[in-house]
């Protein structure tokens, strides 16, 4: 009799056959080291791998945009990017250690956007499961950030930010107030991970950077397909018609491809294939 590894929407395999067994085993496992020293240095990877993912997909814009990565070793504190490197440069020791009030206290000895150290403080101060967030001006998510909507629920990559997503709508301008990175922490609340800044642009976070980083790349597709749905039902005699998932579908979904781990295994294949074209050279 033949056996079959098949998988389920939250991540679950199991084998069909004689000796198929249930429930199955969850494949997803973030893969943490043993201690703390080892994994700053594996976040501190993961976080210039992020930055040469994004300059490959088209999210780098100037010196605008940042990844925060809290600290293992000493969690007050979290590392940020330089300000004025692309993307496509950055490698792990370009990285800037600073404590909560935005002195530097290790890492590159290089000046950092002022606006990006002002929204991540705040959110690592008031979220202490938030280790790693992202902020940028990506094509697609500042577009859909104009009508300062949220994303439909319109298949299953959608469904990954159900009950998830926040909108931000008190739009003032470069962020340069610190009572400003307090708003957008309120915003987020005590559970959300991912926020749609209007007329500005995307925040996902996560409770590492792989997560955070996948968050961003979703979130920016998620509202590329909402963007080419709303041109396709535009009303020019279309007949086309939006269907939406449901609650109980989208929360179910939501519970298996939206989850720390499975957003980890999300990014995972980004980073080896970054490594492989770079030949690892954002390490250093």
């Amino acid at each position: 009799m033949p056996f079959t590894t098949i998988g389920d929407v939250n991540g679950n395999t199991s084998t069909t056959g004689a000796t198929s067994s249930w429930p199955p085993k969850r494949r997803h496992h973030i893969p943490r080291p043993a201690t703390k020293q080892s994994e700053q240095r594996w976040q501190l990877e993961q976080m210039a791998g992020a930055f040469r993912v994004f300059a490959k997909l088209g999210f780098a814009d100037g010196s605008s945009g940042h990844i925060s990565m809290r600290d293992p070793v000493n969690p007050e504190t979290f590392w940020i990017n330089p300000y004025g490197v692309h993307f496509g440069m950055l490698t792990v020791s370009d990285m800037v250690q600073l404590d909560e009030d935005g002195r530097r206290i290790g890492g590159a000895d290089k000046m950092v956007n002022a606006a990006g150290f002002i929204i991540h403080a705040a959110i690592h101060k008031r979220r202490p499961d938030i280790n790693a967030a992202c902020h940028m001006h990506s094509p697609f998510g500042r577009a859909w950030a104009t009508f300062g909507k949220p994303i439909d629920m319109l298949n299953q990559d959608s469904c990954m930010f159900y009950e998830d997503l926040v909108v931000y709508s008190n739009f003032g301008g470069v962020v340069l107030a610190k009572e400003e990175g307090g708003h957008l922490a309120d915003a987020l609340g005590p559970t959300m991970k991912n926020m749609i800044l209007q007329n500005h642009g995307l925040l996902t976070c996560g409770g590492t950077v792989a997560e955070a980083a996948a968050f961003f790349i979703a979130l920016e597709r998620a509202c590329q397909t909402q963007l080419l749905v709303e041109a396709a039902i535009a009303p020019d005699g279309s007949q086309l018609k939006k269907e939406y998932v449901n609650d109980e579908e989208a929360r179910y979904t939501k519970d298996g491809t939206g989850t720390p781990e499975v957003m980890y295994m999300q990014f995972e294949p980004e980073y080896q294939m970054i490594l492989k074209e770079t030949g690892g050279d954002f390490l250093v």
